[in-house]
Protein backbone atom coordinates (compact mmCIF):
# COMPACT_ATOMS: atom_id res chain seq x y z
CA UNK A 1 0.00 0.00 0.00
CA UNK A 2 3.02 2.35 0.64
CA UNK A 3 3.95 1.81 -2.70
CA UNK A 4 0.77 3.00 -3.94
CA UNK A 5 1.00 6.17 -1.89
CA UNK A 6 4.31 6.73 -3.40
CA UNK A 7 2.17 6.34 -6.92
CA UNK A 8 -0.62 9.05 -5.53
CA UNK A 9 2.30 11.71 -4.75
CA UNK A 10 4.10 11.49 -7.85
CA UNK A 11 1.03 11.48 -9.88
CA UNK A 12 -0.34 14.84 -8.07
CA UNK A 13 3.45 16.47 -8.27
CA UNK A 14 3.74 15.75 -12.37
CA UNK A 15 -0.26 16.37 -13.11
CA UNK A 16 -1.20 18.71 -10.71
CA UNK A 17 1.80 20.68 -9.63
CA UNK A 18 0.93 20.70 -5.86
CA UNK A 19 3.16 21.93 -3.67
CA UNK A 20 5.71 20.09 -1.71
CA UNK A 21 4.24 21.12 1.75
CA UNK A 22 1.21 19.96 0.61
CA UNK A 23 2.86 16.50 -1.00
CA UNK A 24 4.50 15.70 1.95
CA UNK A 25 1.09 16.32 4.42
CA UNK A 26 -0.77 13.98 1.92
CA UNK A 27 1.80 11.54 2.09
CA UNK A 28 2.24 11.80 6.28
CA UNK A 29 -1.62 11.57 6.60
CA UNK A 30 -2.15 8.68 3.83
CA UNK A 31 0.95 6.76 5.96
CA UNK A 32 -0.94 7.53 8.66
CA UNK A 33 -4.18 6.21 7.53
CA UNK A 34 -2.55 3.07 6.16
CA UNK A 35 -0.77 2.82 9.71
CA UNK A 36 -4.54 2.58 11.29
CA UNK A 37 -5.21 0.35 8.50
CA UNK A 38 -2.83 -2.32 9.39
CA UNK A 39 -3.31 -2.29 13.11
CA UNK A 40 -6.66 -3.09 12.88
CA UNK A 41 -5.53 -6.05 10.57
CA UNK A 42 -6.53 -4.57 7.12
CA UNK A 43 -4.00 -4.65 4.31
CA UNK A 44 -5.54 -5.11 1.34
CA UNK A 45 -6.69 -2.32 -0.38
CA UNK A 46 -9.86 -3.77 -1.85
CA UNK A 47 -11.50 -4.75 1.46
CA UNK A 48 -11.77 -1.51 2.28
CA UNK A 49 -15.24 -0.11 3.23
CA UNK A 50 -16.73 3.08 3.90
CA UNK A 51 -17.01 2.16 7.50
CA UNK A 52 -13.04 2.03 8.14
CA UNK A 53 -12.46 5.23 6.72
CA UNK A 54 -14.88 6.82 9.20
CA UNK A 55 -13.88 4.60 11.83
CA UNK A 56 -10.21 6.54 11.31
CA UNK A 57 -11.49 9.86 11.05
CA UNK A 58 -13.48 8.91 14.42
CA UNK A 59 -10.14 7.91 15.33
CA UNK A 60 -8.14 11.79 14.55
CA UNK A 61 -11.34 13.21 16.82
CA UNK A 62 -10.85 10.91 19.61
CA UNK A 63 -7.27 11.71 19.39
CA UNK A 64 -8.29 15.71 19.62
CA UNK A 65 -6.85 16.66 16.28
CA UNK A 66 -8.01 20.20 15.09
CA UNK A 67 -10.89 20.86 12.38
CA UNK A 68 -8.77 22.12 9.82
CA UNK A 69 -6.65 18.94 9.84
CA UNK A 70 -9.40 16.47 9.45
CA UNK A 71 -10.18 18.19 6.82
CA UNK A 72 -7.16 18.09 4.93
CA UNK A 73 -7.18 14.40 5.75
CA UNK A 74 -10.74 13.90 4.01
CA UNK A 75 -9.34 15.72 0.90
CA UNK A 76 -6.04 13.31 0.79
CA UNK A 77 -8.40 10.22 1.05
CA UNK A 78 -11.11 11.51 -1.37
CA UNK A 79 -7.96 11.90 -3.68
CA UNK A 80 -6.41 9.29 -3.03
CA UNK A 81 -9.34 6.76 -3.48
CA UNK A 82 -10.38 8.58 -6.91
CA UNK A 83 -6.98 7.96 -8.14
CA UNK A 84 -6.51 4.20 -7.39
CA UNK A 85 -10.34 3.87 -9.22
CA UNK A 86 -9.86 5.74 -11.89
CA UNK A 87 -6.37 3.58 -12.87
CA UNK A 88 -7.87 0.32 -11.70
CA UNK A 89 -6.58 -0.54 -8.58
CA UNK A 90 -9.62 -0.93 -6.58
CA UNK A 91 -13.59 -2.04 -8.08
CA UNK A 92 -15.14 0.45 -6.04
CA UNK A 93 -14.31 3.99 -4.32
CA UNK A 94 -15.28 4.03 -0.72
CA UNK A 95 -14.57 7.63 -0.38
CA UNK A 96 -16.31 8.39 -3.17
CA UNK A 97 -19.35 10.16 -1.25
CA UNK A 98 -17.63 11.05 2.00
CA UNK A 99 -18.37 15.21 2.46
CA UNK A 100 -15.14 16.81 0.98
CA UNK A 101 -14.34 19.68 3.26
CA UNK A 102 -14.99 23.48 1.39
CA UNK A 103 -11.82 25.17 0.75
CA UNK A 104 -11.15 28.14 -1.66
CA UNK A 105 -10.45 27.81 -5.20
CA UNK A 106 -7.14 29.02 -5.75
CA UNK A 107 -6.26 30.77 -9.07
CA UNK A 108 -4.16 28.48 -10.98
CA UNK A 109 -0.41 29.53 -11.87
CA UNK A 110 -0.50 30.69 -15.85
CA UNK A 111 2.74 31.53 -17.76
CA UNK A 112 2.25 35.03 -19.82
CA UNK A 113 1.93 34.75 -23.50
CA UNK A 114 5.97 35.74 -24.27
CA UNK A 115 7.02 32.88 -21.25
CA UNK A 116 5.21 30.55 -23.47
CA UNK A 117 6.68 31.25 -26.83
CA UNK A 118 10.67 31.26 -25.16
CA UNK A 119 9.52 27.81 -23.21
CA UNK A 120 8.41 26.80 -27.26
CA UNK A 121 11.28 28.16 -29.07
CA UNK A 122 13.39 26.63 -26.55
CA UNK A 123 14.28 23.06 -28.15
CA UNK A 124 16.68 23.80 -30.25
CA UNK A 125 18.21 20.63 -31.37
CA UNK A 126 15.74 20.17 -33.90
CA UNK A 127 18.54 18.05 -35.65
CA UNK A 128 18.02 15.43 -33.37
CA UNK A 129 14.98 12.49 -32.00
CA UNK A 130 14.43 13.59 -28.77
CA UNK A 131 14.59 17.94 -29.79
CA UNK A 132 12.23 17.22 -32.53
CA UNK A 133 10.06 15.13 -30.10
CA UNK A 134 10.41 17.69 -27.42
CA UNK A 135 9.32 20.61 -29.44
CA UNK A 136 6.35 18.33 -30.90
CA UNK A 137 5.52 17.79 -27.24
CA UNK A 138 5.09 21.20 -26.00
CA UNK A 139 3.56 22.85 -28.80
CA UNK A 140 0.91 20.22 -28.82
CA UNK A 141 0.81 20.42 -25.09
CA UNK A 142 0.00 24.04 -25.37
CA UNK A 143 -1.63 23.69 -28.39
CA UNK A 144 -4.85 21.34 -26.88
CA UNK A 145 -4.49 21.96 -23.44
CA UNK A 146 -4.55 18.46 -22.85
CA UNK A 147 -3.49 16.60 -19.19
CA UNK A 148 -0.10 15.27 -19.57
CA UNK A 149 -1.41 11.82 -18.72
CA UNK A 150 -3.69 12.28 -22.21
CA UNK A 151 -0.53 13.33 -23.71
CA UNK A 152 2.15 10.47 -23.30
CA UNK A 153 -0.93 8.10 -23.77
CA UNK A 154 -1.75 9.60 -27.66
CA UNK A 155 -1.42 6.86 -29.93
CA UNK A 156 -0.43 6.90 -33.68
CA UNK A 157 -4.49 6.41 -34.61
CA UNK A 158 -5.18 9.27 -32.59
CA UNK A 159 -3.51 12.11 -34.81
CA UNK A 160 -4.75 13.79 -38.08
CA UNK A 161 -2.60 15.81 -39.24
CA UNK A 162 -4.26 16.62 -42.59
CA UNK A 163 -7.84 17.39 -41.03
CA UNK A 164 -6.19 19.58 -37.86
CA UNK A 165 -7.15 17.21 -35.41
CA UNK A 166 -6.49 14.78 -32.03
CA UNK A 167 -8.71 12.47 -30.70
CA UNK A 168 -8.36 12.22 -26.77
CA UNK A 169 -9.36 9.80 -24.31
CA UNK A 170 -9.90 11.74 -21.12
CA UNK A 171 -11.27 10.93 -17.57
CA UNK A 172 -13.94 8.71 -17.37
CA UNK A 173 -12.68 7.26 -20.86
CA UNK A 174 -14.26 10.26 -22.52
CA UNK A 175 -13.54 10.86 -25.88
CA UNK A 176 -12.94 14.15 -27.45
CA UNK A 177 -11.24 15.70 -30.70
CA UNK A 178 -9.45 19.14 -30.03
CA UNK A 179 -8.40 21.09 -33.32
CA UNK A 180 -4.46 21.80 -33.43
CA UNK A 181 -2.86 24.93 -35.03
CA UNK A 182 -0.71 25.01 -37.84
CA UNK A 183 2.84 25.41 -35.44
CA UNK A 184 2.14 22.59 -33.74
CA UNK A 185 0.76 20.56 -36.87
CA UNK A 186 4.37 21.34 -38.54
CA UNK A 187 6.49 20.19 -35.12
CA UNK A 188 4.52 17.45 -34.73
CA UNK A 189 4.75 16.15 -38.59
CA UNK A 190 8.06 16.45 -38.25
CA UNK A 191 8.96 14.39 -35.58
CA UNK A 192 6.14 11.85 -36.80
CA UNK A 193 8.28 11.44 -40.02
CA UNK A 194 11.45 11.18 -38.86
CA UNK A 195 12.01 11.78 -35.16
CA UNK A 196 9.90 9.03 -34.03
CA UNK A 197 11.15 6.51 -36.41
CA UNK A 198 14.79 6.96 -35.02
CA UNK A 199 14.10 6.57 -31.06
CA UNK A 200 11.01 3.23 -32.19
CA UNK A 201 12.71 -0.20 -31.24
CA UNK A 202 9.26 -2.24 -31.54
CA UNK A 203 7.19 -1.72 -34.47
CA UNK A 204 4.37 -2.75 -33.22
CA UNK A 205 4.71 0.52 -30.56
CA UNK A 206 1.60 2.80 -30.76
CA UNK A 207 2.99 5.76 -28.50
CA UNK A 208 3.46 8.54 -30.32
CA UNK A 209 6.05 9.82 -27.47
CA UNK A 210 8.60 7.46 -26.95
CA UNK A 211 11.65 7.73 -24.47
CA UNK A 212 15.45 6.69 -25.40
CA UNK A 213 14.34 3.08 -24.84
CA UNK A 214 11.56 3.34 -27.62
CA UNK A 215 9.02 2.83 -25.28
CA UNK A 216 5.97 5.01 -24.11
CA UNK A 217 7.55 8.67 -22.37
CA UNK A 218 6.27 8.37 -18.38
CA UNK A 219 4.85 11.45 -16.99
CA UNK A 220 7.87 11.79 -15.01
CA UNK A 221 10.17 11.86 -17.78
CA UNK A 222 8.05 14.49 -19.65
CA UNK A 223 8.11 16.58 -16.78
CA UNK A 224 11.73 16.58 -15.96
CA UNK A 225 11.93 17.48 -20.18
CA UNK A 226 9.34 20.52 -19.35
CA UNK A 227 11.64 21.49 -16.46
CA UNK A 228 14.88 21.61 -18.63
CA UNK A 229 13.55 23.08 -20.90
CA UNK A 230 11.80 25.85 -18.63
CA UNK A 231 14.99 26.53 -16.59
CA UNK A 232 16.63 27.04 -20.51
CA UNK A 233 14.23 29.66 -21.82
CA UNK A 234 15.14 31.84 -18.32
CA UNK A 235 11.85 31.14 -16.64
CA UNK A 236 11.65 31.34 -13.25
CA UNK A 237 8.07 30.59 -12.44
CA UNK A 238 7.52 27.11 -11.00
CA UNK A 239 6.45 25.12 -13.74
CA UNK A 240 4.32 21.93 -14.69
CA UNK A 241 2.86 20.41 -16.84
CA UNK A 242 -1.04 21.27 -15.60
CA UNK A 243 0.59 25.18 -15.80
CA UNK A 244 0.39 25.10 -19.52
CA UNK A 245 -3.17 23.38 -19.66
CA UNK A 246 -3.70 26.93 -17.37
CA UNK A 247 -1.95 28.97 -20.08
CA UNK A 248 -4.18 27.56 -22.95
CA UNK A 249 -7.23 27.90 -21.24
CA UNK A 250 -6.75 32.07 -19.81
CA UNK A 251 -5.35 32.83 -23.32
CA UNK A 252 -7.75 31.31 -24.93
CA UNK A 253 -10.44 33.12 -23.17
CA UNK A 254 -8.80 36.29 -23.17
CA UNK A 255 -8.74 36.47 -26.77
CA UNK A 256 -12.34 35.99 -26.84
CA UNK A 257 -12.93 32.34 -26.73
CA UNK A 258 -16.08 31.37 -25.65
CA UNK A 259 -16.56 29.27 -22.13
CA UNK A 260 -18.17 26.63 -23.56
CA UNK A 261 -16.12 25.86 -26.32
CA UNK A 262 -13.19 26.09 -23.92
CA UNK A 263 -15.12 23.39 -21.30
CA UNK A 264 -14.99 21.11 -24.19
CA UNK A 265 -11.45 21.07 -25.18
CA UNK A 266 -10.25 21.00 -21.75
CA UNK A 267 -13.13 17.89 -20.91
CA UNK A 268 -14.64 19.47 -18.05
CA UNK A 269 -17.96 17.45 -17.03
CA UNK A 270 -18.70 21.18 -15.09
CA UNK A 271 -18.56 23.90 -16.82
CA UNK A 272 -17.86 25.36 -12.75
CA UNK A 273 -14.50 24.19 -13.01
CA UNK A 274 -13.55 25.66 -16.42
CA UNK A 275 -14.94 29.12 -14.69
CA UNK A 276 -12.15 29.85 -12.40
CA UNK A 277 -10.11 31.23 -15.65
CA UNK A 278 -13.00 33.53 -15.95
CA UNK A 279 -11.37 34.93 -12.60
CA UNK A 280 -8.24 35.39 -14.27
CA UNK A 281 -9.50 37.55 -17.20
CA UNK A 282 -11.63 40.01 -15.03
CA UNK A 283 -8.59 40.51 -13.06
CA UNK A 284 -6.49 41.67 -16.44
CA UNK A 285 -9.61 43.94 -17.50
CA UNK A 286 -9.48 45.42 -14.26
CA UNK A 287 -5.87 46.39 -14.39
CA UNK A 288 -5.90 47.25 -18.06
CA UNK A 289 -9.04 49.77 -17.09
CA UNK A 290 -7.49 51.13 -13.78
CA UNK A 291 -4.19 51.90 -16.09
CA UNK A 292 -5.99 53.10 -19.19
CA UNK A 293 -9.24 55.13 -18.38
CA UNK A 294 -8.82 59.00 -18.01
CA UNK A 295 -11.40 58.86 -14.88
CA UNK A 296 -10.46 55.19 -12.94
Amino acid sequence: MTGLVDEFINFLLIERGLSENTLDSYKRDLLNFIDFLKKNYINNLEIIQREHITAYLAHLKKKKRAAATISRHIAALKTFFKFLFQEGYIKENPADDLERPKQDKKLPKILSIPEVDRLLEEPKKLNSATGVRDKAMLEVLYATGMRVSELINLGINNVNLEMGYIRCMGKGSKERIIPIGSKAIESLNTYLKWGRNKLLKNPREQAIFLNHHGRKLTRQGFWKILKAHAQKAGIEKEITPHVLRHSFATHLLENGADLRAVQEMLGHADISTTQIYTHLTRKKITRVFKQTHPRA
